[in-house]
C-alpha cells in the first residue's frame, strides 16, 4: 500500500503532529508499506531535505516582506499548486491521511480529493478539542466558519475521523455541529526507543553544562504557554529550595515567550537550577530520556504527547496533568502522578515525587514501559490505518 500524508508541514520545530507521522512512517514500511508527504513548505526548505521520508513540498517561498499581505499569505501557506498536485496524482495512492486542521493543507484535500476514487482518513490530533474555545475566542469563531463550508465537509467524507482517545472524540462531538462523522478510535504512539548507550549520556551532557549527577526533570517539546511553561518554571521556583533537582527544558519555542520564562525563574531564584539546550534531538534527546528522574508535561491541553510515550518507553516516571489525554491510562497503570494544570498543583507533585525512595520511582517507570509496550506502540496505529483504508477500497 503506498499511502500519502497531507499535513501542512514537514518542519520538526513548528512542532505539531509531523513527529508522529514520520514514526508512522517507520511503522508502515516495517509492514510492507511506502509513505510519502504532501506539504506547504517551499522545496528549498532544509526540513524538505532532511526528511526521513519522500516529501512534496508545493508551498511558496516565504516573504520577507513587512506588508500585511506578505505576513497573511505566510500564515495561510496558500498554495493552489498543492491543489492542482493532488487532484492530478490522487488516485496514484492507496490511501490518504490528512493530518490536522485550520490551515490551508485541509482545503487542499478538500479541494484535492473531492473526485478521486481514493480512499482517505482525517486525523485532528487533537485540533477539535473545546480548550481553544475558551483560550482563542475571536479564531473560535473563524474556526466556527470553516468547520460548516470546509473543515466538516471534509471530515463527512471520510473514509473515518480518526481520534486518539474516546476523551478526544467525545469532546470533539459534543463542540461541533453538524457532526455525521464515521469515527475510529485508533490510538497513538511512537515507536520503540533505542537500547541506551553510554553514548546517548555523553551527547546529553554535551549540550547541558551544570547537572553532573544532580536528579533532575525533563520538560522535552515545543516551549509554549499551551504546554504549560510558565506554571512550570513558577512551580519549580516554589519546590526547588530544599531539594537538590534540577530542571532541563529542552526544545524549540518563541524567542519571548522563552525570555519571559528566564524572568520567571530569575525571580524565582532558581534559574542556576534550570538549563535551557534548545532543541534536542537523537542521542541527545535519548541521553535526556534515559537519564532524567522524570518526564514533565503540565499542559494546559494536549490530545496525545509522543514524548509522554518516549518517555515511558524508555521505563522513565512522567509527572503530567489531567489536561494530557492519556493521564487516565498514566494513572491505572501507577506509571506516574497526575496533578492539575495549576501551579501549586505542579509543585506538590514535585514534592509528591522526590518523596518517594528510589525503589518507588523504578517500580513506577517499569510499568510505564509495560505500559507503552501494550497501549503506546505506534505499530498499533498504523495497523489500525491501513485496516480503514484497505477496507474502505474493497
Amino acid at each position: 500500500m503506498n499511502i500519502l500524508h497531507v499535513i501542512a508541514s514537514c518542519d520538526r520545530t513548528e512542532g505539531g503532529p509531523v513527529e508522529g507521522v514520520f514514526r508512522l512512517g517507520d511503522a508502515f514500511r516495517e509492514m510492507g508499506h511506502e509513505q510519502e508527504l504532501l506539504t506547504l513548505d517551499h522545496s528549498d526548505d532544509a526540513a524538505v531535505r532532511d526528511a526521513p521520508s519522500v516529501v512534496h513540498a508545493l508551498g511558496r517561498k516565504k516573504s520577507v516582506s513587512a506588508g500585511i499581505a506578505s505576513r497573511a499569505l505566510n500564515w495561510s501557506r496558500y498554495s493552489p499548486a498543492a491543489v492542482d498536485w493532488l487532484r492530478e496524482h490522487a488516485d496514484e495512492y492507496d490511501g490518504v491521511i490528512v493530518d490536522g486542521l485550520w490551515n490551508f493543507s485541509t482545503r487542499v484535500a478538500r479541494l484535492g480529493l473531492q473526485r478521486s476514487r481514493t480512499p482517505y482518513i482525517v486525523f485532528s490530533h487533537g485540533m477539535l478539542d473545546p480548550w481553544f474555545r475558551s483560550r482563542y475566542p475571536l479564531k473560535h469563531l473563524a474556526k466556527s466558519v470553516l468547520w460548516q463550508f470546509n473543515e466538516g465537509p471534509l471530515m463527512r467524507g471520510a473514509a473515518a475521523a480518526a481520534f486518539t482517545t474516546e476523551r478526544e472524540r467525545d469532546l470533539a462531538k459534543a463542540l461541533w455541529r453538524p457532526w455525521g462523522i464515521t469515527e475510529q478510535v485508533v490510538g497513538y504512539g511512537t515507536a520503540a526507543p533505542p537500547a541506551e548507550s553510554p553514548s546517548m549520556k555523553d551527547a546529553f551532557q554535551g549540550r547541558v553544562s551544570g547537572l553532573q549527577a544532580a536528579p533532575y526533570l525533563l520538560f522535552l517539546g515545543r516551549i509554549h504557554e499551551k504546554k504549560g511553561g510558565d506554571i512550570l518554571v513558577n512551580a519549580f521556583g516554589d519546590f526547588w529550595e530544599g531539594s537538590d533537582a534540577h530542571l532541563v527544558i529542552a526544545g524549540p519555542g518563541d524567542a519571548s515567550f522563552i525570555a519571559t520564562l528566564r524572568e520567571l525563574a530569575a525571580k524565582s531564584g532558581c534559574a542556576e537550577r534550570i538549563h535551557w539546550p534548545g532543541m534536542l534531538e537523537g542521542d541527545e534527546k535519548w541521553g535526556a530520556l534515559y537519564g532524567c528522574d522524570a518526564m514533565i508535561l503540565p499542559s494546559h491541553q494536549e490530545n496525545f504527547g509522543v514524548v509522554v510515550a518516549e518517555a515511558l518507553g524508555c521505563g522513565r516516571p512522567v509527572i503530567i496533568s489531567d489536561q494530557v489525554n492519556i493521564s487516565g491510562d498514566v494513572q491505572r497503570a501507577q506509571a506516574g502522578i497526575i496533578c492539575h494544570d495549576t501551579r501549586a498543583s505542579v509543585a506538590e507533585a514535585m514534592t509528591r515525587f522526590f518523596r518517594l525512595d528510589a525503589g518507588a520511582r523504578e517500580a513506577m517507570g517499569e510499568r510505564g514501559k509495560r505500559l507503552f509496550q501494550t497501549q503506546f506502540n505506534i505499530a498499533r496505529t498504523a495497523e489500525e490505518l491501513v485496516e480503514i483504508l484497505s477496507h474502505a477500497k474493497r
